[in-house]
């Protein structure tokens, strides 16, 4: 950059992108362990059932006659009754919502704006969200834990998801879901982490404010705060025209499903590429969810006393079903392992069998193994049941992290982040939608007066048409149409609103140091924490065995 140049552009802030262009000795490999730092804490939102029955406790006293006819409106602002189990939940629907409005609408402009500032504020949005939903529990406003956890918590969900998205594409060009699936395999294992540290917690103020629960949200609000904001500014960019030493691109036309070209996010979203790949996203994640929201009590209605080696027709006294309510729970905890192991795994495979045959796999598979599950219940093939149901949630987790690298290769790497925003609304959209669904056709045999065993099968007979369905979907996606491509013109300008104009670095050059005592460091950073959330999950579901 010459010197006239330097005296005319104005300095670059702390939190700007021209700040985050790698140096020499920087190292690729720093950045998958700032991404993670980010969704191990974000994951959290996985874990946040193990706040709603504390918080429909939080009073003492209460006149149950009164209380028992308020609705949810009337939950919102009283002081004088506790909240209901099914109220506090909302806050799960708000913030889901939240994300995938939060990653669409906000997409474009963290693309521009580079991921250190967007992680930040993300970090703002999440830890503050928590705070603030501290603060409401401690003033028994539900309206204020909705606002803070649900709406604040939910952009910063959002922000924080999709952050290292882009960043992570670019300097793994070479192995993009095996980049991809380092990060959001965090978000899907941050439950292990958060939900037992919560719950240790709550317990440790349960003394000094009721069920603890205020104290913890303020407490881990903090802590979710410095930890993301250390993962924001460990971030860096490569300069541009930056690769792996040693790597050179395939030759155009190599593969036809990855594009050399790119595609402007306000085109991409108007082509038939995005809808199917939106299709396939949200009909693969409204099953997972499916299976992931009604796991626990679909076990013990299945399987009752056979989880602890009596008949299925024994009749269970208290101990017992304790029992059976415990060894359900630990199913909860192999799920949450093998959701953020999959992750890893499938978008690490997608590198070598490409991402359309992987989301093939997902859904000609899931389609047996779905299908199946009714016939391994009448069986009573419990071990059979869990592991089905285990890998399946492989396959939900997976979902997630390869769709990243699928928009990368329909429609290129320079708005990748701003493409996969739009698309998490699919995800907005099935998380709403596919627990209503599930509970209510649950509901209506259970009303018909059908057995508790059987209410399931009819239930996971729909998730299976709708795999079929996505199945179809994916099938149909082709290469993006070459007049959709960004012009010469288009890039520059794209590339002017990144200031990657100003930001060039030595691409040559940059990002060839080795990882060092700092990258040993950052990865114990998230490394350590992930590992005790790993045990604690093994230990949990040791109780099925």
């Amino acid at each position: 950059m010459s010197e006239s140049m330097t005296t005319t552009l104005p300095a670059a802030g702390l939190l700007d992108r021209e700040r985050t262009v790698a140096g020499t000795q920087f190292n690729r490999w720093l950045v998958p362990p700032a991404a993670l730092a980010i969704h191990l804490c974000i994951g959290m939102a996985y874990g946040f059932s193990v706040f709603w029955l504390p918080m429909s406790k939080l009073l003492t006293g209460t006149d149950a006659a009164l209380c028992s006819s308020m609705g949810f409106w009337g939950q919102l602002t009283t002081t004088s009754c506790n909240w209901t189990v099914p109220s506090v939940t909302h806050i799960f629907e708000v913030f889901i919502a939240f994300l995938g409005i939060s990653a669409a609408v906000w997409g474009a402009w963290l693309e521009h704006a580079g991921p250190r500032k967007a992680g930040f504020i993300a970090a703002l949005c999440w830890g503050g969200g928590l705070v603030l939903g501290g603060i409401g529990v401690s003033t028994h406003q539900l309206w204020l834990v909705i606002l803070g956890s649900g709406v604040l918590g939910g952009i910063g969900l959002g922000l924080g998801y999709i952050t290292p998205v882009s960043t992570l594409i670019k300097w793994f060009p070479d192995r993009r879901g095996l980049a991809t699936g380092f990060a959001i395999m965090g978000f899907g294992g941050g439950a292990m982490i958060g939900a037992p540290l919560a719950v240790a917690l709550m317990k440790h103020f349960s003394a000094t404010s009721p069920q603890g629960v205020a104290p913890t949200l303020i407490l881990m609000g903090v802590l979710y705060f410095l930890v993301m904001s250390a993962g924001a500014f460990g971030f860096r960019v490569p300069p541009t025209g930056w690769k792996p030493l040693g790597w050179t691109p395939k030759a155009q036309g190599g593969n036809a499903m990855i594009t050399d070209h790119e595609v402007h996010l306000n085109k991409a979203w108007k082509t038939p590429q995005f809808w199917l790949v939106w299709g396939v996203l949200c009909l693969n994640v409204t099953a997972g969810i499916g299976v992931l929201s009604m796991a626990s009590p679909m076990l013990q209605d299945v399987f009752g006393g056979r989880l602890i080696g009596l008949g299925s027709a024994t009749a269970l006294d208290a101990a017992q079903k304790a029992s059976v309510v415990a060894a359900a729970a630990g199913l909860l905890g192999l799920i949450s392992l093998f959701n953020s192991g999959g992750r890893l795994f499938w978008a690490a495979l997608s590198d070598y069998i490409g991402r359309k045959t992987t989301y093939a796999v997902f859904f000609a598979l899931g389609i047996v193994l779905y299908a199946s599950l009714p016939s391994l219940g009448h069986s009573g093939a419990a071990g059979l049941f869990i592991l089905v149901v285990c890998i399946i949630m492989t396959m939900y987790g997976g979902g997630f992290a390869t769709v990243p690298a699928y928009l990368a290769d329909l429609f290129g790497t320079q708005m990748v982040g701003a493409i996969h925003g739009r698309l998490l609304t699919a995800w907005s959209v099935a998380g709403v939608a596919g627990p209503f669904l599930i509970a209510a056709i649950r509901q209506t045999q259970i009303n018909a007066g059908v057995a508790h065993n059987l209410v399931y099968d009819r239930t996971l007979y729909i998730l299976t048409g709708l795999l079929l369905l996505g199945f179809i979907l994916n099938m149909l996606v082709r290469p993006v149409n070459p007049k959709y491509y960004m012009t010469p013109d288009e890039l520059a300008r794209e590339r002017a609103l990144k200031h990657e104009d100003r930001i060039g670095g030595d691409a040559e050059h940059a990002a060839r140091g080795s990882l060092g005592l700092v990258g040993v460091l950052a990865w114990a950073a998230v490394g350590i924490p992930f590992l005790i959330g790993v045990t604690i999950a093994l230990q949990k579901a040791a109780v099925l065995f």
